[in-house]
């Protein structure tokens, strides 16, 4: 062998060496943080569940590898209200590990919120851009350290912690890194896996969700605990449809120690995963006669596939909204603040509208946010009864939003924005295209009028309604909330919530209707052979700080009612006349809907008049009406009292920014909006919050299975009186010069 071959083996060796370790490297590789941190406080306890992981975790599987977020590290400040950055979430962790008593044992802290404490409001509406310095920064963190929650003050600059009050009950939100590791937490308890050995489920294939429990009285007390159910993922991705029905594990948060293990659900089959995925690639795939799956034609055969979304590009000199500095969109006339947050979501603030007969930048609404949201199931069971979840206080709203899909959640021309959030262990890390925003045209008409040949006048005119978009999606566990922030150039503002994803799902011994005895209840509807598909509700509720052109407003409720005229006054024997009544108080301003009651609700300020004197304001147009139905005295309707009425209105409190309280999971609901609301506070000619809450009662149907076509309302804030005439009225007209031209790719 001549050293030529030799040198040629030996590098042919080495390559092979180097493409093996690139494999394994690449094959085993787990996403980092933006700081690149050792492996997350929870990664080994969880088996390789992280933060980024699906929200549940699979025995013995590690999550896929994703790529590493965008990095935020050089990310600075340029607004008082824009969220805490990278360098200002880790200054904020090195604080909080060295104030005692927590500089101890630093280990033993866990962090489960740390945001922005924005500055007062007078303080945002003086400071201008440009010419201002920003004010000074503060956080506040939610912890937990050793068994107890503390709510601190952070003061980013001077280097001060200054606890705040804890709520009387309740616990923190909690954290993406536990709810990962409590998915996981049963399998170490032989019982727990005995008992699904009996249920005749591998435990390869058992995923687990973390399951919050209300509060249903003093034995829940003094300890954190959570419910934990499993299903069966064994062929499909949709585990969702394939419940162990009955098995409820109550396991201690704080110790992941399994407390007690209830098994009612002997004798109830695991549904069948047939016909339950909704991926693409397998539901539009079919078996060939030696079973193997194949691109089906059914899609095309049923004129599926022959819908596109069509392209809806903007105009050759691209979109017209601008993203400023990460956070300030500007576009039609409107300018807001937009940043994510981990509990509410999406967070709209200092919405200005520009006046088109002035010219000035108007204040409609200084911040806008869901606030809670309730779900409550119809079924009083004993592996049901506790599944009245809220996801904001519980889960966090904005912790549950995962990436946006381009081209299907948001067109081609979207602006994203990425959330930065804290881990458990106090370090950040990012969820990437969290927001988009983008210009919608759905073919509607913003204004339009045309005249009869018989006024011998040739008038066609018509406007096109272009809109602008702001978009979240939280996907908590089985159900995906879409939520819009709609706003148009005549001013009106719509607030739009969608349903989708899938249906939590209850396993029965029925196949057939024709099983069910005639009088039974089954709290929902069979939607497949031994699937039943519970009735719930839900509720969002939005906080709406209101400014119209300035901080003092009143509400006003215009009622609407049948004037009967007088013998002989007119051929009309009735009419409809409205009457006007400004609330003094917070009880005057509370709101339960009715259809042949109806009514306006304006917000209004007294002090601003249009040249002919009406006060100018802005009305909530309600939609989404859906009302709780449960008993007042029912434990999971007092935790969510704020559903009592669909409006509130309150005098402007910085604390008051949870609908449910600050500290909901757990909490026996003695700090929230209607317990707030109980002291009747003045309101009139006041700065003030209105409450909205968008409901929905849901009786799940076939259709539904095995995910849901999304089901969606909204609500409109719209201009009364804000204009003095039509804002677009010299809109221009859209012309074929003003269409993109398409062409050919080379």
């Amino acid at each position: 062998m001549d050293h030529s071959t030799s040198l040629l083996r030996l590098v042919f060796l080495a390559l092979g060496a180097a493409l093996v370790l690139l494999v394994v490297r690449s094959a085993f590789r787990l996403p980092r943080r933006i700081d690149a941190p050792a492996a997350s406080l929870f990664d080994d306890a969880a088996g390789g569940c992280t933060r980024f992981a699906p929200w549940a975790c699979r025995q013995g599987h590690r999550t896929d590898p994703k790529p590493r977020p965008p990095s935020h590290d050089s990310d600075v400040p340029r607004h008082p209200l824009d969220p805490l950055t990278v360098a200002e979430i880790n200054r904020a962790r090195e604080l909080l590990r060295a104030h005692p008593p927590f500089a101890s044992s630093p280990s033993s802290l866990f962090v489960h919120s740390l945001a922005l404490d924005e500055p007062d409001k007078p303080v945002v509406l003086s400071w201008r851009g440009g010419a201002d310095p920003l004010p000074p920064r503060r956080a506040v963190a939610v912890v937990r350290f050793r068994g107890e929650s503390h709510v601190l003050a952070v003061d980013l600059a001077a280097g001060a912690v200054t606890p705040l009050p804890v709520p009387a009950s309740g616990y923190p939100t909690m954290t993406i890194d536990e709810q990962s590791s409590l998915c996981f937490a049963p399998f170490s308890d032989p019982a727990f896996n005995a008992t699904i050995r009996r249920r005749g489920v591998r435990m390869s294939d058992v995923a687990c969700l973390p399951i919050s429990l209300g509060w249903y009285g003093p034995t829940e007390e003094n300890r954190r605990l959570i419910k934990i159910q499993c299903f069966s993922a064994e062929g499909t991705a949709n585990f969702y449809m394939r419940p162990i029905e009955g098995l409820t594990v109550l396991l201690d948060m704080d110790t992941k120690e399994v407390v007690h293990i209830s098994d009612r659900g002997a004798g109830i089959p695991i549904p069948a995963a047939a016909n339950t995925d909704y991926r693409y690639a397998r539901s539009n795939a079919e078996d060939d006669d030696a079973g193997r799956r194949t691109p089906s034609a059914r899609g095309r055969r049923r004129g599926l596939e022959d819908v596109r979304a069509p392209s809806m590009e903007p105009a050759a000199a691209g979109p017209g909204l601008e993203l400023v500095d990460g956070h300030t969109v500007r576009w039609g006339g409107w300018e807001l603040h937009l940043k994510a947050d981990a509990r509410a979501g999406m967070v709209v603030s200092r919405a200005r509208v520009r006046d088109p007969a002035t010219g000035a930048a108007r204040e409609v609404m200084y911040k806008g946010m869901a606030s809670e949201l309730f779900v409550p199931y119809m079924d009083p069971t004993e592996a049901w009864y506790f599944k009245t979840y809220m996801d904001a206080g519980e889960y966090g709203f904005g912790l549950q939003a995962m990436p946006l899909v381009p081209l299907n959640d948001c067109p081609r021309h979207a602006r994203y924005v990425d959330g930065v959030f804290v881990a458990a262990d106090g370090r950040p890390f990012v969820r990437e295209k969290m927001i988009c925003v983008f210009e919608r045209y759905a073919g509607d008409v913003a204004w339009r009028h045309s005249e009869s040949p018989i006024t011998g006048m040739d008038i066609r005119e018509s406007r096109p309604k272009v809109t602008l978009v702001a978009r979240m999606v939280a996907s908590v566990a089985n159900y995906d909330y879409i939520m819009d922030w709609e706003f148009q150039m005549d001013g009106l503002i719509r607030i739009k919530v969608g349903l989708s994803g899938i249906l939590m799902v209850k396993g029965t011994p029925y196949s057939h209707m024709n099983q069910v005895q005639q009088n039974e209840d089954m709290h929902g509807t069979l939607l497949s052979e031994n699937v039943i598909g519970v009735i719930h509700d839900h509720y969002v509720t939005f906080r709406l700080d209101m400014d119209v052109d300035g901080a003092d407003n009143s509400f006003v409720r215009v009622e609407m009612a049948r004037q009967d005229t007088a013998p002989g006054e007119s051929p009309r024997k009735s009419y409809l006349k409205a009457t006007r009544h400004v609330a003094r108080t917070e009880k005057d301003a509370q709101v339960r809907l009715k259809l042949y009651d109806p009514a306006e609700f304006h917000v209004v300020n007294p002090t601003k008049k249009t040249r002919v004197g009406n006060s100018v304001g802005y009305k909530i147009v309600p939609a989404g009406t859906a009302a709780s139905l449960l008993d007042p005295e029912d434990p999971p309707q007092k935790r969510g009292a704020f559903t009592n009425n669909q409006i509130w209105v309150t005098p402007y409190n910085k604390s008051e920014e949870w609908a449910g309280g600050l500290f909901v999971y757990q909490s026996k609901g003695e700090d929230t909006l209607a317990t707030w609301s109980e002291r009747d506070r003045p309101i009139e000619n006041k700065d003030l919050v209105v409450w909205y809450t968008l409901g929905f009662h849901h009786i799940p149907c076939q259709e539904d299975f095995p995910i849901m076509p999304t089901v969606s309302s909204s609500f409109d804030l719209k201009p009364v009186n804000f204009f003095e005439s039509n804002p677009i009225l010299k809109q221009r007209p859209t012309q074929a010069d003003d269409l993109p031209i398409c062409a050919a790719a080379a």
